[in-house]
């Protein structure tokens, strides 16, 4: 990168962020624009309840129509006194409405809130609802609208009957099992002739309000997502930040999850959910206590006879990596469900990275029942210890042209001309073969440790176990530590408080690039060292960029990555201070003499790299030629 290309680096930037300011909108522009959209939403909220309110109407006319003809499918079920049924474990409480018939609240326990309750209340029956609608030869049953008669009840089991008169019934079998699964069949009693013959599906109508169940918003907003999994593997989610409505799913899919960042609720059917399936996730606005509006409407097996029941397994409850895998022997439909995957451990590179290493290593650790922030700074150095061959080859690569510039300006002084670049680089690329130097080794390591740092940026924030954990000065690993909060929208920051844990990280960012800086500037030769020079207020940029961006995320990433590049600088002060300038360039100078008495081609890499040089260099010469007997046709 030359000085013209710096400069028009710079300049870019400064007009995208004049242009920034420019056309950022004044406070009158502002507040109209929030008028303008107060006055829109209204509106918007009109029609549709204007439409809700038609629905129920229609509803209640249907249900009104239903009540008075008492020779009706399901009369006797139409009407009732709702109450409540608790089945319960050691972790979960779940509480069954016989209005409906259905899960109406989840209780997820020995799980702190945001408020600091002890359970976690993953929904009630205000913010979630789910519907079995069935389609009878003379009216739609919903069991939204059908009150249920509970029988066989223990703190596990319960069977849920609504009565259709004369023996005809729907039953709802219940079984809780030990953890935090749910298994379910529903079934029709004599009700073969009020379906048609080639009646085989019915609709399932699920809904919920997803809560925010952390502090920050944003942060968790992230990973809160209406998750499925396709019957032949993979999953799929609805995007996090846009808005997407009724999206059809063209493959059968078998589980579907209203998922939050550390909990979901998942819906798994033992015959699937057939093709077609219409999925929507709505963003909620800040402040609103409510990350996501959820809806799924699929169709799925239903047999009218009642010799066969539909059968699902509903998942109230954390995700745990090694918990999900768990919980799922506890599903009888013999599929591989992929339950794990709600645990979002990146690109399949990440993934790979994070499944077979970092999870074993979390594992052991936490399993020594030590402080959480201890477990960051273990997994850290020993991520430093498997990469330090690495990293020292990279460093001594660096160290071994720093100790050859001296030499390399001797033998690249009389190409100073610009024209002269592709000249230069090939003479300093023959010096360092003559040396046995390859400049390349030393970029190699550096690019293998990039994965790591990707593949923790995906593990943290989705670790579980660092959830309410505190160390030192942070409460919680699992969301940001402030040590400064405001109520006002700042731009480019918000609302949200400054991070102490971002700030170090930020920081010693700065700090690391300054001596990587350093050690780049001593290698290199003439207008390289010059423009380096120019480029370091650069180095500023990045650490700039990461603090409006890692701001809001967890204080155990900030703090990974800040542990990460303390002990990445002092390994290479280490480095640096161990290493004897004198010695290495004698051990150069005998490899030197070693090649000139006994001459190797290169290879490899380097190999090809001259080649690629000579080739430009050639085509260079063509082209001046070309351009010599140009003019002088001229």
């Amino acid at each position: 990168m030359d000085k013209n290309n710096i400069i028009g680096f710079v300049l870019i930037a400064a007009v995208l962020i004049g242009y920034g300011i420019w056309t950022q909108p004044s406070a009158e522009e502002q507040a109209a624009a929030r008028h303008q959209d107060s006055i829109e939403n209204v509106a918007r909220q009109k029609a549709e309840n204007a439409a809700k309110l038609a629905a129920q109407q229609k509803a209640i006319q249907a249900k009104a129509a239903a009540e008075a003809d008492t020779t009706a499918l399901f009369h006797p079920a139409l009407n009732g006194t709702a109450s409540n049924v608790v089945l319960k474990n050691k972790n979960v409480e779940l509480t069954i409405n016989t209005k409906g018939g259905v899960v109406s609240k989840a209780v997820i326990k020995d799980f702190e809130d945001r408020n600091g309750n002890k359970d976690i209340t993953l929904f009630d029956a205000k913010t979630q609802s789910l519907n079995f609608a069935l389609a009878a030869k003379e009216v739609n049953i919903n069991t939204a609208d059908l009150y249920f008669v509970p029988t066989n009840q223990t703190d596990s089991t319960v069977t849920m009957t609504a009565s259709a008169g004369n023996g005809k019934a729907l039953v709802i079998d219940y079984l809780l099992g030990k953890d935090f699964m749910l298994h379910t069949k529903l079934q029709a009693v004599g009700l073969a002739g009020a379906f048609a013959p080639s009646t085989t599906l019915m609709d399932v109508q699920w809904k919920d309000l997803c809560r925010q169940q952390e502090r920050g918003f944003t942060f968790e907003n992230r990973y809160a997502s209406l998750t499925y999994h396709f019957t032949d593997g993979g999953t799929k989610y609805l995007s996090e930040t846009g808005k997407e409505t009724d999206k059809a799913i063209d493959e059968k899919i078998d589980w579907v999850a209203f998922k939050n960042q550390f909990f979901s609720a998942v819906m798994i059917a033992k015959h699937d959910f057939a093709e077609n399936a219409l999925m929507t996730s709505i963003p909620q606005e800040k402040g609103s206590g409510f990350l996501k509006q959820y809806e799924a409407k699929m169709k799925t097996f239903f047999d009218p006879t009642g010799k066969t029941p539909s059968e699902f397994d509903f998942y109230f409850g954390p995700n745990d990596f090694r918990l999900l895998k768990r919980v799922e022997t506890e599903c009888n439909f013999n599929k591989d469900l992929e339950m794990q995957r709600l645990v979002y451990l990146g690109w399949p590179l990440f993934r790979i990275i994070n499944r077979w290493f970092t999870i074993y290593v979390f594992d052991f650790l936490t399993g020594l029942n030590i402080n959480m922030g201890i477990v960051l700074i273990l997994i850290t150095l020993l991520l430093k210890v498997i990469t330090y061959p690495l990293v020292k080859k990279s460093y001594m690569s660096s160290a071994k042209m720093r100790v050859l510039k001296p030499k390399l300006e001797e033998a690249t002084k009389q190409y100073n001309k610009p024209e002269d670049q592709m000249q230069k680089q090939q003479a300093m690329m023959a010096e360092y073969a003559k040396y046995g130097v390859s400049p390349l080794s030393g970029c190699l390591p550096m690019i293998i440790q990039f994965p790591i740092w990707i593949a923790m940026f995906n593990f943290v924030p989705n670790a579980i176990q660092l959830r309410g954990e505190s160390f030192l000065w942070i409460k919680d690993l699992s969301t940001y530590d402030p040590i400064i909060e405001w109520n006002t929208n700042l731009w480019l920051i918000g609302d949200h408080p400054l991070s102490l844990t971002c700030i170090l990280f930020c920081v010693a960012n700065i700090l690391y690039s300054l001596m990587t800086m350093r050690q780049q500037r001593d290698q290199m030769v003439g207008q390289q060292a010059e423009q380096m020079k120019m480029m370091q207020w650069m180095m500023f940029l990045m650490p700039v960029m990461f603090f409006f961006m890692f701001n809001d995320y967890s204080a155990g990433l900030n703090f990974y990555y800040f542990i990460s590049l303390f002990f990445s600088a002092a390994i290479m002060w280490v480095l640096r201070k161990t290493t004897n300038d004198e010695k290495l360039l004698a051990i150069l100078e005998a490899k030197y003499k070693e090649n000139k008495d006994n001459p190797k081609k290169m290879s490899g890499l380097a190999a090809r790299l001259q080649a690629m040089q000579e080739q430009q260099q050639e085509l260079q010469r063509k082209r001046e030629e070309l351009e010599r007997k140009r003019k002088g046709l001229q």
